[in-house]
């Protein structure tokens, strides 16, 4: 098949997109693909450009704000839909994390233009993306999700409502990013003012201590629990994507009982955004044995040390062969 990787863009997420499509792009050239690298920032990998990239890896932070916003004015997000490199490929798989990529803004330009893409619809996208609304619909679906407040809200809200300490985060951005852990309520508002660099909405949510689960969706099949251990308090970006700085493991040690619960929210998770393909559901699980849907990713990291890759792997499903079915699923499954 003539598959075209979009990859990069101007999100906080750009390096671990890059880092996830060239992986994939790899992935895929092994199964006999034509397959072709797009930055969406920048345009057309040559070779030498990848090996360049694959060498800088994820750095141990995003990049900053200013240098996204520079490359943003030269971005080709508005005229990949009549791109040749996109219009002439058979799929696009998409590896763009968080922005315009992971939002439903791309995914409704390509259903328009009548391009087959990888991955959830504009609609599933779009309410995976922002967080208050996708947490209204797993409460309303029968997914247990801690509770949470919007912002502007004052410590004596937080406290009567949530407590500390109280994780803040932007509403529509992935990988940790602009996220803070919040136990004393004097930092609170430094907190929000952080979040609010990188969305307009901001999401302050009851810290459920315990343990860090995640279970990838393919299909409509949930493959096996991954528990995440990090380094730090939190599993932020620099121990999602630094060597060493978490330990993963496929699959959890759980008992079966709480395996099959957990699995089945993450299934009811999935159905409940109306999402398509693949995604990633990662979960809090209490001291008491009751898990806590935190979010959904619908374009989940693919680099080395990304989990859905390790879940499908703990499944017997090699990197290539994932990334194959992905593109499978493109082409069977409906949009919406």
């Amino acid at each position: 098949m003539k598959i075209t990787v979009l990859m990069g863009g101007t999100s906080s997420e750009r390096d671990v997109s890059i880092a996830s499509g060239l992986r994939i792009a790899g992935a895929l050239r092994s199964r006999g693909h034509d397959v072709l690298s797009l930055d969406t920032a920048k345009g057309v990998l040559s070779e030498a450009v990848e090996r360049d990239l694959l060498a800088a890896g994820v750095q141990q932070a995003p990049p900053d704000l200013e240098s996204l916003a520079a490359m943003s004015q030269q971005s080709l997000s508005p005229s990949l839909g009549t791109l040749p490199e996109v219009r002439q490929a058979d799929v696009v798989f998409l590896a763009l994390h968080g922005g315009q990529g992971e939002d439903g803004t791309l995914q409704a330009l390509f259903d328009l233009c009548g391009v087959r893409y990888t991955g959830t619809g504009q609609l599933g996208s779009a309410l995976a993306m922002d967080k208050d609304l996708s947490k209204r619909l797993f409460r309303d679906n029968g997914v247990t999700t801690a509770e949470w407040l919007m912002a502007p809200a004052t410590v004596d809200e937080v406290k009567a409502s949530l407590g500390f300490p109280v994780v803040v985060k932007p509403s529509k951005q992935g990988s940790t990013v602009g996220l803070t852990l919040v136990k004393d309520p004097r930092d609170l508002q430094p907190a929000i003012d952080e979040a609010f660099r990188y969305d307009d909405e901001v999401m302050l949510e009851r810290f459920i201590a315990g343990r860090e689960l995640t279970v990838g969706i393919l299909g409509n099949e949930a493959l096996p629990i991954g528990e995440i251990i990090p380094k730090h308090e939190l599993y932020d970006y620099e121990c999602k994507y630094t060597k060493g700085m978490a330990v993963e493991e496929f699959p959890a040690r759980l008992d079966s009982a709480v395996a099959s619960l957990v699995q089945d929210q993450a299934r009811r998770a999935f159905r409940a955004l109306k999402l398509r393909g693949y995604a990633r559901i990662d979960f809090r699980l209490d001291v008491s044995g009751s898990c806590f849907c935190l979010e959904a990713n619908t374009l989940p990291g693919m680099t080395e040390l990304s989990l859905i890759p390790q879940a499908a792997a703990a499944a017997g499903i090699s990197f290539p062969e994932l990334c194959e079915r992905i593109v499978r699923l493109a082409s069977t499954e409906g949009r919406s």
